[in-house]
């Protein structure tokens, strides 16, 4: 096979094309553009970041502390929270305590009809709360005492309403109608559904 003058002629001028195109390559830098530097990429301005980046860095330790401080304290006070499955069983919990304390009492205080309330209304974004009511005749003493002594149990009561009536002018006795209430979790909530 004989290669003929026209194709000698073009398999040089391949040649000589392709040893261009090696020498651009290999003088201009590679195959992207050149990169243009910023006046922001100057030593200064480099030691301000890292400055501002360390500044944050110190910052996220304390945070970090913070939240886990406040952590601990919702963590202790949600143990007052009554934990149960329903509302039914926070409302015989919170009656079990307010027992507790009633029999605790010297000498103890025995309640009347116990009315459960009925509804478990909203306490802030996070909480519930359930209700008991109790009627009880005692002295004025047992019934601060017996106050007292709700204040110092570890679940979160509250007296939402007290009725105070006199009884036996000769005992000294008074007539007592009390509205206790322990908060819950937001699940116990019952949700309220829309109309539409």
């Amino acid at each position: 096979m004989k290669i003929e003058q026209r194709d000698r002629r073009a398999l040089a001028a391949l040649a000589v094309a392709v040893v261009v195109l090696l020498l651009y390559l290999a003088f201009s830098g590679g195959t992207g553009p050149p990169q243009v530097v910023s006046a922001s990429d100057s030593i200064p301005a480099a030691e301000k970041r890292l400055a501002r980046v360390r500044q944050l860095a110190a910052g996220v330790a304390g945070r970090e502390q913070v939240l886990q401080q406040a952590s601990l304290e919702l963590a202790q006070r949600e143990k007052g929270v009554i934990q149960a499955e329903t509302a039914a069983q926070a409302q015989a919990q919170l009656l079990n305590v307010i027992r507790r304390v009633a029999q605790a009492q010297t000498p103890p205080l025995d309640f009347g009809t116990v009315e459960l309330g009925q509804q478990i209304p909203r306490l802030g974004e996070d909480y519930g709360e359930v209700q008991v009511s109790l009627p009880f005749t005692c002295h004025i003493d047992e019934l601060v005492n017996f106050l007292a002594d709700l204040t110092k149990q570890p679940e979160a009561l509250a007296t939402l309403e007290l009725r105070v009536s006199a009884q036996d002018a000769k005992q000294k006795t008074i007539g007592v109608r009390l509205i206790v209430a322990g908060v819950v979790p937001k699940r116990l909530v019952p949700q309220k559904k829309a109309l539409f």
